[in-house]
């Protein structure tokens, strides 16, 4: 998914549409990744950059030299070379990225943010969750999200968040 595909045409803030085409930079590395490399590292890199903007905190101040660091660490930790920083100001996936996010929004429809799953001929908005499940609770969501995906009609699920994301 990408927001900035997603929200192009909303009336969202300046701010947010400003993070969001920011955020691009760094799924045009990705996709790069996925186009070069293979999509096995697709979701290897997507959970490395992640890592480091939210679980680390770092995703507030996205200044370029940040997200080339973001991205320059991810690669690294995934095998893959810095040459692929030269995507980040390349509109050369562009259009990869707005097809593999037309693919996963036709699925779901517009009125969805992130994440999409996808099971089987089902797809979803979520499972958004607070706080990261371990173990035997992480098992149990997921069994109950894989229970939703085999009704056709079942569509949504929902209550106002009343917490922010921890990740810890």
């Amino acid at each position: 998914m990408s927001l900035e595909v997603l929200n192009e045409n909303k009336d969202v803030s300046d701010d947010y549409r400003a993070r969001a085409t920011e955020g691009t930079k760094l799924i045009r590395v990705i996709a790069a990744a996925g186009a070069k490399h293979g999509e096995e590292y697709l979701g290897r890199l997507y959970t490395e950059v992640g890592t480091r903007i939210h679980n680390e905190g770092r995703g507030k101040d996205r200044t370029p030299e940040v997200l080339r660091a973001i991205a320059a660490e991810s690669l690294q930790a995934v095998g893959l070379g810095e040459e692929l920083l030269d995507a980040m100001d390349s509109t050369e996936y562009d259009d990869a990225i707005r097809a593999s996010h037309e693919e996963g929004i036709t699925l779901v429809g517009q009125e969805v943010g992130t994440p999409i799953i996808r099971v089987g001929a089902n797809a979803f908005f979520g499972p958004v969750i607070t706080r990261i499940l371990r173990g035997e609770d992480a098992g149990r969501l997921w069994d109950g999200v894989l229970l939703t995906t085999e009704f056709d009609d079942f569509f949504e699920l929902k209550r106002t968040r009343t917490k922010r994301p921890q990740f810890d």
